[in-house]
């Protein structure tokens, strides 16, 4: 992982349906990235649901979403 690469983290169960309860959405939704995309963790499959951590301008944590796919 590379020191400008966003952390990248799976997201529970429970943490995953606050988010879509909290947003009104579903898996469908949800932005994609292929399972093979590197900076996913190695355990990461189809249809799991990535946290991705950012870091704003004021220096703030921001999290987003993704739905892994083939």
């Amino acid at each position: 992982m590379h020191i400008l690469q966003p952390k990248h983290s799976k997201a529970s169960q429970s943490e995953a349906k606050a988010m879509m309860a909290k947003y009104n959405i579903s898996t469908t939704q949800l932005p994609r990235i292929k399972a093979a995309d590197k900076a996913l963790p190695s355990d990461a499959k189809a249809g799991d649901i990535i946290k991705i951590e950012r870091k704003t301008a004021t220096g703030e944590k921001a999290f987003y979403y993704r739905l892994v796919v083939e």
